[in-house]
């Protein structure tokens, strides 16, 4: 009888601790999301990432990737219809991984989007090389310059002289620094994503990200 009047007393006394907490927080508790821990190295920088979607949205997907990665390829389908998809709760961060002991070309497809990038057309430019994976050759790129209407001896010129290579190597030491050695490798607001990156996975862990930012903003 005693142990039956103790074990209520305490699970009142924690019934009413645990209504005091706060609602967000209890939420957040319940789904596991308090005090996280973040495990890429370097937070998203508008000020020198290449952003596709709102700076304030809810959540990131960054991606460190290659772009004669065939992997890198079949993702960006599975990028595109998730930004589709959700709009200005998500923002795309894309950063340079060029796995240069498998893919020969990958380098200077990175410095060149790069090169694309100081004209103002990053985005267009990495459109044309993931689009164009088996054809990453120097005519091809110089021919991509031109395509998409950059100042094509500017660019090759700095692709030539590897004016860009440094920029490339601030994401390999972030990519080293986040632990990750392959591509396609992804991060939702700063947690490694583990496993499957097809569209049905990706969208199931970018909505629990959205949840997470939303009860975080509870609090």
């Amino acid at each position: 009888m005693a142990t039956a009047v103790v074990a209520t007393a305490l699970g009142w006394v924690v019934f009413r601790l645990v209504a005091r907490i706060p609602a967000g927080r209890r939420a957040r508790q319940l789904l596991g999301i308090a005090d996280e821990l973040l495990d890429l190295a370097e937070d998203a920088d508008p000020d020198r990432d290449h952003i596709r979607g709102p700076e304030d949205a809810p959540v990131t997907l960054l991606e460190y990737g290659d772009y004669e990665c065939p992997y890198c390829g079949q993702a960006e389908t599975v990028i595109r219809d998730l930004l589709l998809s959700f709009g200005d709760d998500v923002r795309y961060v894309w950063r340079h991984l060029p796995l240069n002991d498998v893919h020969p070309n990958a380098q200077m497809a990175a410095e060149a989007s790069e090169a694309a990038a100081a004209q103002g057309a990053f985005w267009e430019m990495h459109d044309v090389l993931l689009a164009n994976q088996d054809a990453l050759m120097a005519s091809d790129i110089r021919r991509y310059t031109e395509d998409i209407g950059l100042d094509a001896e500017r660019a090759w010129d700095e692709v030539r002289r590897r004016a860009h290579a440094p920029r490339v190597a601030e994401d390999v030491a972030s990519a080293d620094a986040s632990g990750v050695s392959g591509t396609p490798t992804f991060f939702i607001n700063g947690r490694r994503h583990q496993g499957s990156y097809d569209l049905a996975t990706l969208t199931e862990e970018v909505r629990r990200a959205r949840e997470r930012a939303r009860l975080a903003a509870l609090v």
